[in-house]
């Protein structure tokens, strides 16, 4: 993938200005409304960064002087705050299990800001370990920045031409059929329920042509192994799990949903886990690496000034990441204090709370390293970032259980579980933020940004998003409530990850957990991680990240399954891209068409989003039902599976087309250098 290149000794760049800071606040508070809606409503969240591109593009344009590299500051400020969003997967647990009835705002900003900050600085130093020094795909990375790159004009005119034309292409395809598939006309997922012996499995199918770009960006090797962790799940776990027999009453999709909930995620958080572990132990080397070359990087701008590392090179100094990563403990360690005012930590705080602020320092560098190399590997939106939640959940219970298990009542209980969730927020913004800043850090490698620019980008959507999360969370409660909380009205918020992650705490702190299926998993990750070495051994370049797998077994079927659709599709039209001449504007061409197929559907997501909360607040039953134009069609799965096969084939056929012709000056991709003021 062409990036931009910078000189080291250049005029002032128009980069981190006030009008990108103000641009990326804005967006922030649209996006982070809209996350939070959505995530607790239906338990998804959409990514927010390309979406903020495009409107930034739009908005900036006006300005003679704006540069890609100003363009990439306000999406990193936007997606950064939109990806903190997340902390909703387990916040609302707080209130779920009774212990707070709204979200104080200090306190909450608070947990959520150190959270975001320390997932920033653990995250700076492995740039040069998993974006720089690495050939992990960063799906939406790169989609993000060939979506500035045609948008501000960079490569030759005819290229550009034809890649904004594939990407409006593929971005009005996408968009339209998510609009379809609102009014009821065509189904927007299509799920069967099968029957095996007394029990049975499901297949099914989000039709998300987003899903077949992130697909076609991550490559077959993942692809692959995520259609292994989904064969193992549906193929192998369901039926077995099952295989009792539904329970009298219950339909067998309902039942098959609940065991896949209830077990057999369970499974894929163990896989998850144990592919965690390994694939931390594998990237220690690099890490070491990327903070051996931080410090170095540091020495030579004390020597020789700020002239003598390159733009793209200049990463905040390690001596204030390791600082402020340092002093964050101290914040913590009085927030941890200020909760612990109940019994039983509150007899003897010192142990429990010296204890959990070394978890959060030492599972920060864990967490902050997996979910980097998650993004890496399918993308943000995608990574099972719940699934990092329950581990980090499962961590801190299992320390309070060994200071106090078997020693409290159930006022005590509640106590401890709250207290669990209280950690586990603090180290999810950790995990959030990580899961984001490698991406956007890829973004700006590929379009020339200066990493310490864009880190402090990230600082500032962080405390954005901290300042705007828990009013918005106070709103949703108090019109809504949370499903499962004392308060609990009907038509409440699901808030389906912090339900989740609240029962694992009250499960192993009340001795309920089914330890058994997260052995079962563990034991799956660590045959896969073996079977991954064996092929990388083999000589053939092939492979099988159990991380993959693990996210097969552990996400729903319908946010998975296209994706090994879309990188076959991806690996055929790379085939025929090599075998004729020019293939790196057809790859790029393709990568172009990819990217259209996130933007339109992203896009798409933040109206549909301001269309349901509209709804909402002029009082509609069913808001999330606003844009039906029926209640249910009777050929609405059979319609759009076929407009969605033919919208998918004419596209590629389209792409493989505009690629064919030659480019003005031959075949040879012409370098391409930024727009330095």
């Amino acid at each position: 993938m062409a990036t931009i290149a910078q000189p080291a000794a250049a005029m002032p760049l128009k980069e981190l200005t006030l009008r990108g800071i103000i641009l990326g606040a804005v967006l922030t508070v649209l996006f982070t409304a809209a996350n939070v809606y959505l995530g607790l409503r239906i338990g998804i969240t959409f990514a927010t960064s390309i979406p903020a591109a495009v409107i930034s593009m739009a908005v900036l344009r006006f300005f003679r002087d704006a540069t890609i590299q100003e363009n990439n500051i306000v999406q990193t400020i936007a997606s950064s705050a939109g990806t903190l969003s997340a902390i909703i997967f387990v916040l609302p647990g707080l209130v779920m299990v009774g212990w707070w009835t709204g979200f104080p705002y200090w306190l909450s900003v608070a947990v959520i800001a150190i959270g975001g900050v320390l997932g920033v600085m653990y995250s700076v130093p492995l740039r040069r370990a998993l974006v720089t020094g690495s050939d992990l795909p960063y799906p939406e990375g790169v989609a993000a920045a060939e979506v500035l790159k045609v948008g501000n004009g960079v490569g030759g005119a005819e290229e550009n031409k034809r890649g904004l034309a594939a990407i409006l292409a593929s971005s009005l395809v996408s968009a339209g059929f998510a609009l379809l598939a609102q009014t009821r006309l065509v189904a927007a997922e299509a799920s069967r329920a099968i029957g095996i012996g007394a029990g049975g499995t499901s297949i099914a199918a989000s039709l998300s042509m987003a899903l077949i770009g992130v697909g076609h960006l991550v490559g077959l090797a993942v692809g692959i192994a995520m259609l292994v962790g989904l064969l193992i799940a549906r193929g192998v776990l369901l039926p077995w799990l099952t295989a009792g027999g539904a329970p009298v009453g219950t339909e067998l999709e309902t039942f098959v949903d609940t065991v896949f909930r209830e077990q057999v995620r369970f499974i894929g958080a163990g896989t998850i886990g144990v592919a965690a572990i390994w694939t931390l132990l594998k990237i220690l080397g690099p890490i070491s690496r990327g903070v051996t070359s931080a410090i170095a990087a540091s020495r030579s701008r004390k020597a020789g000034g700020q002239n003598s590392l390159a733009l793209t090179e200049r990463d905040l100094p390690i001596g204030i990441i390791f600082g402020t990563i340092l002093l964050s403990m101290i914040p913590i360690g009085l927030l941890l204090y200020g909760f612990a005012n109940t019994a039983p930590i509150a007899a003897n705080p010192g142990p429990t709370i010296g204890l959990s602020i070394g978890y959060i320092l030492i599972v920060g560098v864990i967490i902050a390293s997996v979910c980097g190399y998650m993004a890496g590997l399918i993308g943000a939106s995608n990574s099972p970032i719940s699934g990092v939640g329950i581990l980090a959940v499962l961590g801190i219970s299992l320390i309070l259980a060994a200071l106090f298990g078997g020693t409290t009542d159930a006022a005590g209980t509640q106590s401890l579980v709250a207290f669990a969730l209280f950690v586990t927020a603090i180290v999810f913004g950790v995990a959030t933020i990580s899961n984001d800043n490698l991406q956007d850090l890829k973004t700006g490698q590929l379009v020339g940004a200066t990493p310490w620019r864009q880190q402090v980008a990230l600082i500032l959507g962080v405390i954005f998003g901290a300042a705007v999360i828990p009013p918005i969370l106070d709103l949703l409660n108090t019109a809504f409530t949370f499903a499962g909380a004392p308060n609990a009205r009907e038509g409440a918020l699901a808030a389906p990850q912090a339900a989740l992650i609240s029962a694992i705490a009250q499960g192993v702190l009340g001795g309920s957990l089914r330890w058994d299926l997260i052995g079962i998993g563990a034991a799956i990750g660590a045959a896969v991680i073996v079977a991954d070495e064996l092929l990388r051994r083999g000589g053939n370049k092939r492979s099988l990240p159990p991380l993959a797998v693990g996210m097969g077994i552990y996400l729903p079927m319908g946010l998975t399954l296209l994706i090994p659709v879309g990188a076959l599709l991806g690996h055929l039209y790379n085939r025929w891209a090599q075998r004729s001449g020019n293939f790196e504007f057809k790859e790029r061409l393709g990568v172009l068409m990819a990217t259209g197929l996130i933007v339109g559907e992203s896009l798409f997501g933040v109206a549909f989003a301001g269309i349901v909360a509209g709804a909402e607040r002029a009082g509609a039953e069913d808001s999330a039902g606003v844009l039906a134009l029926v209640d249910e069609f009777p050929l609405a799965v059979p319609l759009g599976l076929l407009l969605f096969a033919a919208a998918i084939a004419w596209l590629y056929a389209r792409t493989r087309q505009q690629a064919s012709g030659d480019l003005p000056g031959g075949d040879v991709e012409q370098p391409r250098q930024a727009n330095v003021r």
